[in-house]
């Protein structure tokens, strides 16, 4: 029998759901994940381990409480893409309570507080991380050096850290732990030294920016790239973020190169290319309407730099990213497209 649907449009598709697309987003991170674990050692699995089970418990829990279906709600990936998220922000060696208490926040507070997905205006696993690093900075802002400077800690040895708080005899936490060339910079740059100098004389420097830091944001920057070829996510957001990031150190950067870093330490540093493609493109926090997107995302970028530069916080994506949330519905009303046929010339 032959068929009588046409051989071509028009047809329109189904919007992609939500399992599939944070199933997509959750791929994109793979890259960047296995560049962290390889430069930074096991501890970023072990956070995301005890992060999402967590995460799904606090999902199931509070989906209970509510009368509403738990199944679709722990397969649905939003749990999951914030655990995840929330982890990739905490220091790889963190003892085991830090990454559970940061991502039970994260769903209970900022999430079904507002009445769960959908309705949250703050991203979930910023409000989880904003909140760790106020209440435990010390924790937070204790990094290990890559593997290059002396990070040799075998995942057992940092399971038995993250568990019970042990390590090796001969070795201390101060010892294997060090602040991120973020905090390193700004450290330096209070003894009157310039920027070359840092990067020249510190071992956490690269050519470009922090030993292993580079690779883990590039990682990032491709899996960003594979949500924009397969749609996932529009450029206007990573593009405005990155842009006001490196207007802003550009700028800074002409004017006083002794004391301000290139456009390129910032792009390649901290949490720069996570930010821009997983975190500020949350489809329920950020903005709607496309010049809304760029203005969002160039205010973003430019909030970033002022942290990182002249903040009290070694890298400003979170805040920078919660501050802008405030500013969505706004941003969206003054930012509406003109309606066919109406607005004049």
């Amino acid at each position: 029998m032959t068929s009588t649907l046409p051989n071509s449009s028009p047809y329109t598709s189904a919007p992609a759901s939500v399992s599939r697309v944070m199933l997509k987003v959750i791929y994109a991170m793979i890259p960047g994940s296995i560049a962290h674990v390889y430069f930074f050692g096991w501890g970023l699995l072990i956070n995301m381990t005890i992060a999402l089970m967590t995460a799904l418990l606090a999902e199931s829990v509070v989906m209970q409480l509510r009368k509403r279906p738990t199944l679709p709600a722990l397969f649905d990936g939003s749990a999951t893409v914030t655990a995840l998220l929330l982890a990739l922000a905490i220091p790889p060696l963190a003892p085991w309570w830090l990454p559970m208490l940061g991502s039970a926040f994260a769903i209970l507070v900022a999430k079904h507080l507002y009445g769960g997905l959908g309705f949250n205006p703050f991203n979930p696993a910023m409000v989880g991380y904003a909140m760790l690093l106020i209440a435990f900075p010390q924790n937070m802002t204790a990094w290990i050096p890559p593997h290059e400077l002396g990070n040799t800690l075998s995942f057992m040895q940092t399971l038995d850290y993250s568990m019970v708080g042990t390590l090796p005899a001969n070795q201390t936490l101060d010892a294997i732990t060090m602040a991120s060339p973020l905090d390193t910079l700004k450290t330096q740059l209070m003894l009157d030294t310039t920027v070359s100098q840092i990067l020249l004389t510190k071992p956490v420097f690269s050519g470009m920016a922090g030993i292993g830091w580079e690779w883990v944001n590039l990682m990032f920057l491709l899996g960003g790239i594979w949500l924009l070829l397969r749609r996932v996510i529009t450029w206007h957001i990573p593009v405005a973020v990155l842009a006001g990031l490196g207007a802003m150190s550009a700028l800074a950067w002409l004017i006083d190169s002794n004391h301000f870093a290139t456009p390129v330490f910032h792009w390649l540093s901290g949490a720069s290319m996570l930010g821009a493609f997983f975190i500020a493109t949350d489809p329920v926090t950020a903005c709607t309407t496309p010049r809304g997107q760029l203005v969002y995302g160039a205010l973003m970028g430019v909030l970033i730099y002022i942290i990182r530069v002249w903040g009290g916080y070694p890298d400003g994506v979170a805040f920078a990213v919660l501050l802008l949330n405030m500013a969505v519905p706004t941003i969206d009303y003054y930012t509406q497209p003109r309606v066919f046929g109406h607005g004049g010339k």
